[in-house]
């Protein structure tokens, strides 16, 4: 007897995942650098999020705080991009 083939499993996503995605457009990687570094097999996929997900509404920040803002925005853009790895690893290695 012969097996069956086996069909591919489409591969579902969270929300807070596909938030994180989202911001590390907004942080200004380009969208095929977050689909290879996520593992998300479609650069498509990743803009229809970012069309859907609206960025949240930032602050108004005086001039003389922009270089400790900008420090500090960098250091949460790491935080997310390490989280979004840790979670991505995860994902890809629990077996489906």
């Amino acid at each position: 007897m012969s097996e069956a083939p086996r069909t591919k499993s489409r591969r579902r996503y969270t929300d807070e995942f596909k938030r994180d995605a989202v911001r590390m457009l907004l942080d200004g990687h380009s969208p095929r650098a977050v689909a290879d570094r996520l593992g998300i097999s479609s650069v498509s996929m990743l803009n229809r999020w970012r069309r859907t997900i609206e960025p949240p509404d930032a602050p108004v920040d005086s001039p003389r705080d922009a270089p400790v803002q900008e420090l500090m925005e960098t250091i949460r853009r790491l935080e997310r991009e390490r989280d979004i790895l840790k979670k991505a690893l995860s994902i890809f290695s629990r077996s489906d």
